[in-house]
């Protein structure tokens, strides 16, 4: 008995890929391989440092812009005339024409300098601001959910490698099985049927190891698409350490620290901000303007003027066709809609939290069953062999105890996927699925640090991304 669960551990092995230790992909290795490759996490870093600029867009509205402008005009006027004469003979028209040349050059320099906006400036900021809280919030929501789905991709392959060395394991047990009893068939000690019954669940063996290996391949397929290279002898990974104690540390937790919740309340800041920017444009604007202006004529003696001017701009809107009350009403629900999206979040929040722990309570009382059941098992299949030998037990009875056998190894891989899988989600719930938080052996992406080269700059068109790493 020793002897065969020796040899079925060996197969699991074997169909797993795993020649040795010394080269396995850990799971740590395949997130940290995802964290600093993955498109989806690239392009959710590129749409925060957009974002970023929207403050520097609302902080230029505090200073001036200055134009420089100058124009030259040359012009070539032919002119032609009539004019009365008197000859000899009488009086006579004549015809007189002219050329006259002249060019003109002028500057001029302005500047104007906002003074008060209705204080949208300030409220554009604000949610500006809020905005970019917001953006953060959702990177690190991208970030958990590509970590999640490298953790599904690994112990997807895990599972479907243990799942089809499983099924290969069972398919040279029943064709032993069914030689066995055709050997016994030939010497009279059972009948047709139970070699027809032997030939039946070798068939479905077949089947089964087809089904594993298809979705091995399938398994392998979204690793690729999720870390970025072919898994390569994936080794079980070490329990996760760091979860809460209770389901009421994981809800008081996640309130906390979930990027979800956390994006939701920032957007909901964003659009109160709102209201006051679309109120604004119901306010006076005042603008301080200058300029200054040279003329040059080259027309005759030349001359030129300068003028230099500065005033007061002040503007009062009194009816501007009804848009801007429209529009502040619209905000105005849309804030409110943002603040019942805060209350969804919530509510949704508490709600996977729940299911990620019971999720996990359930995966681990799974596991423990599951492993007494395979000793059970174990224990009444080698007891029915050996009745079988003796002809106390039929052909049938040795298949059905078999099959239980590898029924409760196949539920045992499962819990162990859906345990790993359901602390990794209670992790994500309560915002712990990250790479500081795990300790991964990556370079951190520091989300503030474009948003400090760029927040106070006056000028620059470089594009280059800041990478962000520490």
């Amino acid at each position: 008995m020793q002897k065969n669960k020796c040899l079925t551990f060996g197969l699991i092995l074997a169909g797993c890929g795993y020649s040795g230790v010394v080269n396995a992909e850990t799971l740590q290795e395949a997130l940290a391989s995802a964290y600093l490759n993955n498109p989806t996490l690239e392009a959710q870093r590129a749409h925060l440092r957009s974002v970023d600029e929207q403050v520097p867009q609302a902080l230029a509205n505090w200073r001036p812009s200055i134009k420089l402008s100058g124009d030259a005009v040359r012009s070539n006027t032919f002119a032609k005339s009539p004019s009365l004469v008197e000859t000899p003979s009488g009086v006579a028209e004549i015809y007189g024409s002219g050329t006259t040349l002249a060019t003109s050059t002028d500057a001029s320099i302005s500047v104007q300098q906002p003074l008060y906006r209705g204080g949208r400036t300030v409220a554009q900021t604000e949610q500006a601001e809020a905005q970019v809280l917001a953006a953060r919030a959702d990177l690190a929501n991208t970030e958990q959910t590509v970590l999640f789905n490298v953790v599904t991709a690994y112990m997807n392959v895990v599972q479907y490698q243990a799942v089809r060395a499983l099924s290969i394991n069972n398919e040279q047990v029943l064709q032993r099985q069914l030689d066995a009893t055709n050997d016994r068939f030939r010497v009279g000690e059972v009948t047709r049927t139970d070699v027809s019954q032997a030939e039946s669940r070798l068939s479905g063996a077949h089947a089964d190891r087809t089904q594993a290996e298809g979705n091995l391949r399938a398994a392998v397929a979204n690793y690729v698409n999720v870390v970025g290279h072919a898994p390569v002898n994936l080794a079980q990974p070490a329990p996760l350490g760091g979860l809460p104690a209770t389901i009421a540390d994981a809800q008081a937790a996640a309130v906390v620290e979930n990027p979800s919740l956390a994006s939701a309340q920032h957007s909901y800041e964003a659009a109160e901000h709102g209201i006051d920017l679309v109120a604004g444009e119901l306010l006076p604007t005042v603008t301080l303007s200058g300029q200054a202006l040279r003329n040059y004529e080259y027309e005759g003696p030349q001359t030129f003027e300068r003028i230099y001017q500065a005033g007061v701009n002040v503007t009062i809107p009194l009816y501007q066709q009804g848009q801007e009350y429209a529009r502040l009403r619209a905000q105005k629900q849309a804030a409110g809609q943002a603040r019942t999206d805060v209350d969804v979040a919530r509510r949704d929040l508490e709600e996977q939290v729940t299911k990620a722990w019971e999720g996990l309570e359930t995966a681990r009382a799974r596991k423990l069953s599951y492993r007494d059941q395979i000793t059970a098992a174990e224990v009444a299949l080698e007891g029915v062999q050996r009745e079988s030998q003796v002809g106390s037990r039929t052909v049938l009875d040795v298949l059905n105890a078999e099959q239980e056998l590898l029924t409760a190894r196949v539920n045992l891989v499962e819990a162990e996927h859906d345990e790993v899988m359901a602390a990794y989600q209670v992790k994500a719930t309560i915002g712990q699925l990250s790479a500081q938080a795990l300790g991964l052996s990556v370079p951190l992406y520091d989300p503030v640090k474009h948003y400090d080269e760029v927040r106070d700059k006056w000028i620059g068109i470089g594009s280059g991304p800041s990478d962000g790493h520490e």
